[in-house]
């Protein structure tokens, strides 16, 4: 007998269609610099130069993104936290997504270099400011740490899919980002850090999930589309003998209410599929650009006489402010 004769057809999934992405990232902008000039009402300049650091970064993501054919692609900013860019696809590739995470630092690291040589020759102090920051943020986006780019690349080129690992990962982030904030004296980082705590319970769900959908030899490694019947039924049980309030709920409803939401529900426990097809070779470029970037301040501290003789009229500049 044939699985759709045992098990009744998996509800269709419904993929929310992301509408005036223009319109709502500049909002989105507008009421980040907003908040921003709000707080930091005399640094007008270091605002609208942050904001454009943001912009050109968030801008590699978006570009290789469409480029490389994700879905929904849209930017937004985050009012006193940042930006990001948010896309989907139903299979990844290891090499694309390694592209995708180093499109936005990497850039932004080398437009900050040159930034810094051209106010050498040129004597810009705004120049200069703008080329700091472009080091500065994409730098510290490069560190390994859960969500930034630097984490996004350690998990891609470790070429873990262990739960466990994520959420180990993710946790000792959390804390990094915790104590950094507290270090430096920011309640912003220390916030971010603590809503990264969250995040951390929300995975160790799913990692309790998907530890007894392995135990029952269930396939979760796959797209919605290519799920058979047979594990979305499996899949389901699971998740509302896990979710006491969801199957509440499904009780109660019709199925023109239940299936979209079941089928969504089971869409976030899948995990897409990653197409290794990254050489060596590729992945020696991208860990020589990745450390190299990181390696700049170090540079720049055994070669703090020179900087400083050559970069003189600027410190002057600043003592000045």
């Amino acid at each position: 007998m044939e699985e759709y004769d045992l098990y009744p057809h998996k509800p269709k999934l419904i993929e929310p269609k992301a509408k005036g992405n223009i319109a709502l990232t500049i909002f989105s902008i507008v009421l980040f610099l907003v908040s921003f000039l709000f707080i930091f009402t005399e640094e007008v300049s270091f605002v609208f130069n942050l904001v454009i650091v943001l912009l050109i970064h968030e801008m590699g993501h978006f570009i290789l993104m469409k480029l490389f054919g994700y879905k929904n692609v849209r930017m937004l900013f985050i009012p006193l936290m940042g930006a990001f860019v948010q896309g989907s696809k139903e299979e990844y590739s290891q090499k694309q997504s390694l592209l995708v995470a180093g499109a936005g630092p990497i850039p932004g690291v080398i437009i900050g270099l040159l930034l810094i040589m051209l106010a050498g020759q040129t004597y810009q102090a705004w120049m200069m400011d703008l080329g700091i920051l472009f080091l500065l943020l994409n730098i510290i986006n490069l560190i390994p740490l859960d969500p930034l780019d630097g984490g996004q690349l350690f998990k891609l080129l470790i070429k873990s899919n262990h739960e466990l690992f994520l959420l180990v990962f993710t946790f000792i982030s959390s804390l990094v980002l915790i104590g950094f904030g507290w270090f430096i004296d920011s309640w912003v980082m220390i916030a971010f850090g603590f809503f990264m705590g969250f995040r951390v319970r929300t995975i160790q769900n799913q990692y309790n999930l998907r530890k007894e959908l392995k135990e029952e030899d269930i396939n979760y490694r796959t797209t919605y589309n290519l799920l058979s019947n047979k594990d979305f039924a499996r899949i389901k049980e699971v998740l509302l003998s896990n979710t006491p309030a969801l199957r509440s709920y499904i009780d109660q409803v019709s199925e023109d209410v239940s299936d979209p939401l079941m089928a969504s529900q089971v869409n976030n426990v899948l995990v897409s599929p990653i197409h290794k097809d990254t050489s060596i070779l590729f992945k020696i470029v991208i860990i020589a650009l990745w450390f190299g970037s990181l390696s700049i301040p170090i540079i720049f501290m055994f070669n703090y006489d020179f900087f400083v003789a050559n970069y003189e009229w600027w410190f002057e500049y600043l003592s000045g402010r």
